[in-house]
């Protein structure tokens, strides 16, 4: 199957050509045909699958296809819930629209609103927006939504978890009855369900991926470790596997802090990513980190749905959600496009109920590692962090001890015979804490927000 078969236009192939894709991902070759049709559509997908294209190529066409003389009106709105997720989709806009004679804008908070404004006064036919910066310009009349033919909401599980619903339903409230409604969703909740009950009208329904399903090209493992030992032993993996381009999950913004100022203090680039950092400074970290100049990125769950690379090697979960779908959203951001990824939980005692509500979500056990000189204390061990009754437990080594029959080593992994520890590795159980080592950051029994509301 190709681009050109599902209907689009010779203008949009060619971007689309350009930028190295010739063939359409499942979410594409579902989605596209649907939405040039005009119909409302309910789309399920997990990050990686092509999802931004899916709606960005037909709603470029949709637009094209009826030319506007002049100045012209917002036609098309897209919100998302951050924006790191708002620049990366209007970049896309950007590319895949270039041959066309379309005027795209992204919109967000953190930065003056008004430069904003005075881009309103031109031609803007696509406007990609967070909702809380939108609500800002609607209350000040600086935006007109009143000629919109397309809404997207984009990522709406996310949207809904940071509190987005009452904002969400004061932006639909302006805009015209009549219009072709898309919403995109990882997970399809009874929330999210309850939303598209009242926004859409006999809506198509595409699934990519069975609801929650990991990546398969993912190796997902568990490390059991003491929490005041989480610090040293993520140093001791990044440094021991030679670990680049790492994405790590903190659940709060003064955890990924600490934690990036500890990596940085045992010579491994980091940088921390989250709410309260300046928009600058957060687009400095992803810039770098993309390039690779940056070793790793500490991140919470709302700072790090904007980050789109396509061979992303791994994702740690320093500490685990509380929500278990959050898991899946996390390690979707490694495996993706073909690409094999690795994803590491670093799990102590007070995290066993998390970790099995995560399993009984993915509906699989995800294998131990127990890396030699971290092993946890005796309380742990009497009772296991782990359930199942077929998971290894000894050795360490990357392909030791894994459980689920995994007792080869992967290619690279030889010389860790094993699993015994490199010459200076980790120290041994028992052994005198470091000075300085200090306790990792104890997580809050609530779940956090970061990031606001996208203002």
């Amino acid at each position: 199957m190709s681009f050109a078969s599902l209907g689009l236009s010779a203008e949009l192939v060619r971007a689309v050509t350009e930028r190295g894709y010739t063939e359409p991902t499942p979410i594409q070759a579902q989605a596209i045909p649907v939405i040039l049709k005009g119909g409302d559509l309910m789309g399920g997908a997990q990050t990686g699958t092509g999802k931004t294209a899916g709606f960005t190529l037909p709603l470029l066409q949709r637009l094209a296809d009826k030319q506007v003389v002049g100045k012209g009106h917002i036609r098309a709105l897209v919100l998302t819930p951050t924006r790191e997720l708002a620049a990366q989709v209007e970049e896309s806009v950007r590319m895949y629209g270039k041959h066309l004679p379309l005027k795209s804008m992204m919109m967000f908070g953190g930065v003056n609103i008004n430069p904003q404004i005075k881009q309103l006064l031109g031609r803007v036919d696509i406007l990609v927006a967070t909702p809380g910066r939108l609500l800002d310009h609607l209350q000040q009349k600086t935006v007109d939504l009143s000629h919109v033919e397309i809404l997207v909401l984009d990522e709406a599980d996310r949207m809904l978890d940071m509190g987005f619903i009452r904002d969400i339903k004061r932006v639909i409230a302006v805009l015209p009855k009549k219009r072709q409604n898309l919403l995109f969703s990882a997970t399809f909740s009874d929330e999210i369900k309850l939303l598209a009950d009242g926004l859409l009208t006999n809506p198509a329904l595409i699934e990519v991926a069975r609801r929650n399903q990991t990546a398969e090209l993912i190796e997902q493992r568990v490390y059991p470790v003491d929490r005041e030992r989480k610090r040293d032993l993520l140093t001791h993996l990044i440094t021991e596997n030679n670990w680049f381009q790492v994405l790590v999950f903190t659940r709060t913004k003064h955890g990924a802090n600490n934690l990036a100022d500890h990596l940085n203090k045992h010579d491994i680039p980091a940088m921390a990513i989250h709410g309260n950092k300046s928009q600058a400074a957060r687009t400095r970290a992803l810039a770098e980190f993309k390039t690779a100049k940056l070793q790793v990125l500490v991140a919470t769950d709302i700072a790090a749905r904007g980050i789109d690379i396509s061979e992303l090697p791994h994702v740690v979960n320093y500490e685990l959600p509380n929500v278990a779908e959050d898991y899946v959203h996390r390690i979707g951001r490694t495996g993706r496009a073909g690409s094999s990824g690795e994803a590491s939980s670093l799990v102590c005692i007070d995290e066993k109920k998390l970790l099995n509500d995560i399993e009984r979500l993915i509906k699989r056990d995800i294998p131990v590692v127990n890396v030699p000189g971290f092993d946890v204390d005796p309380r742990i061990k009497a009772e296991p962090i782990l359930n199942g009754s077929n998971r290894g437990q000894g050795g360490g080594g990357r392909g030791q001890g894994q459980g689920q029959g995994r007792g080869q080593p992967r290619a690279g992994g030889a010389g860790r015979t094993g699993g015994a520890p490199r010459t200076g590795g980790g120290k041994p159980a028992g052994a005198p804490k470091p000075a300085g080592a200090g306790r990792g950051p104890v997580p809050s029994g609530a779940q956090h927000r970061s990031g606001g509301r996208g203002r």
